[in-house]
């Protein structure tokens, strides 16, 4: 190589300096500033609220049947009633249960709400035996009409949980006989397993879930989980939204 081609090449000279050390230095701290906060934010916003409380609890807490198969669940005096409506097959659901069920059962037992559950079925299509959702809603009115309102919150809970609830678009769900035996298991009677393992509130299950349809379509929604207020669609995406109920 001659050495008129070797000064004609381009050799960059180092310009680092303290102050680029600083200023790169800072720059790191901040990007790890947010991945940390970001990461916080995230875990605190996934991590469910009142964590450790579980269901209802309170034995003055009573569950009746209403119209159109509308369960009611909470204190007579409750100072507010909120509409909820759900498919136990929606995976958003679950997930609201598992973010919001312990602040709500515990403002369920303060008497500080009371709850009307709506169970629709539309994802019945996209469960493997192709009627999950209108029977486990059956499941949960003989619960409901038994009048133990302790045992309907804990089987409402169980049926959302991650180990209990069937994979939408799954190639199977629970039988009859084992939505039962999760009844048994969170407190019903053996009267109430046999109401849910013979099939008795399936047909009228299926007419209540097209009256929580049509209910829904009139508060202005399409779609589960909703949360309805004083008539008024509510912001679960929100973490205190149990607690700005009664606010």
């Amino acid at each position: 190589m001659s050495t008129k081609s070797s000064k004609n090449k381009y050799s960059p000279e180092p310009v680092s300096s303290r102050s680029t050390y600083i200023i790169g230095g800072l720059a790191v701290l901040v990007i790890a500033a947010l991945v940390i906060g970001g990461v916080l934010w995230t875990n605190s916003k996934n991590k469910p609220q009142n964590d450790g409380y579980g269901s209802v609890q309170n034995s003055e807490v009573a569950v009746t049947v209403q119209d159109n198969g509308v369960v009611l669940l909470g204190k007579p005096s409750a100072a507010t009633t909120i509409d909820l409506f759900e498919d136990p097959l929606c995976p958003a659901c679950a997930a609201l249960e598992h973010l919001s069920g312990q602040a709500l059962a515990a403002a369920v037992d303060n008497g500080d709400v009371a709850v009307r559950y709506h169970m629709l079925n539309f994802l019945n299509r996209a469960s493997g035996s192709g009627d999950y959702s209108t029977r486990a809603g059956a499941a949960l009115l003989c619960v409901a009409q038994s009048g133990d309102a302790i045992a309907y919150s804990a089987f409402h809970t169980k049926l959302f949980a991650t180990d209990t609830q069937p994979a939408e678009g799954g190639s199977s769900d629970h039988t009859n006989d084992e939505l039962a035996q999760i009844a048994r298991d969170a407190g019903a009677s053996d009267d109430v397993a046999t109401c849910i393992s013979s099939g008795t509130n399936v047909e009228a299950a299926a007419a209540n879930a097209a009256a929580a349809s049509q209910a829904l379509k009139d508060v202005g929604s399409n779609g589960t989980p909703t949360v309805v207020a004083n008539g008024k669609i509510v912001d679960t995406g929100s973490s205190d939204w149990v607690s700005k109920l009664s606010s």
